[in-house]
């Protein structure tokens, strides 16, 4: 998948943007999170590489990292920022959104939004589980609840008609698909 612009300097992408020097030249990027196990850090002058080593499972500590990559982010006033992991659609997005909230002072509901709105995310239980704690303790609340349904059922979220169907489980909790004609699959907000 190609990269995604979050902000006027902030992108997103899987593991093969890093590898394309002429890209992030163009883009002006200055700093690159790495969130993979296994994808090297591109060593190109004047760009600084962060590692965030987590899998992509719903029990990896990303969480553990919302704190420091944000900062990071928030702190490169030098350039662009590029975040990856291997496909650009779990890893990245959750730390792209956990920076929208710290710095940007938006909601998981917005953040979710603001990302999915420039690339399709899919992020495991684990990260929302993580991503919904890490909301109520900048805000005090949260604004997104995971659907939980018996089985498949219909329901009206932002004036569309959604399918849910079980996804997974995860420390009790239940993540569904939410279907529409427009998107395609993406996780359940109510």
């Amino acid at each position: 998948m190609s990269l995604s612009q979050i902000t006027p300097t902030l992108f997103l992408s899987g593991a093969d943007v890093p590898l394309n020097p002429t890209l992030v030249s163009q883009k002006r990027i200055t700093l690159i999170v790495n969130a993979t196990l296994n994808h090297a850090c591109p060593a190109y002058p004047g760009v600084e590489c962060v590692r965030v080593p987590v899998s992509d499972l719903p029990g990896a500590r990303i969480g553990d990292h919302f704190d420091r990559v944000s900062d990071r982010i928030h702190g490169n006033h030098c350039g662009g920022t590029l975040v990856h992991c291997a496909a650009g659609m779990s890893r990245s997005p959750a730390l792209v959104m956990a920076y929208l909230m710290r710095y940007r002072g938006v909601t998981l509901r917005q953040a979710h939004r603001w990302v999915q709105d420039s690339r399709p995310v899919r992020l495991n239980a684990g990260f929302w589980e993580q991503l919904l704690q890490y909301e109520k303790r900048l805000y005090g609340k949260n604004t997104v609840r995971v659907a939980l349904p018996e089985g498949p059922e219909m329901f009206i979220y932002d004036d569309v008609s959604v399918l849910l169907l079980p996804l997974c489980q995860f420390r009790g909790l239940t993540f569904s698909l939410k279907i529409t004609e427009e998107k395609g699959m993406r996780y359940i907000f109510s």
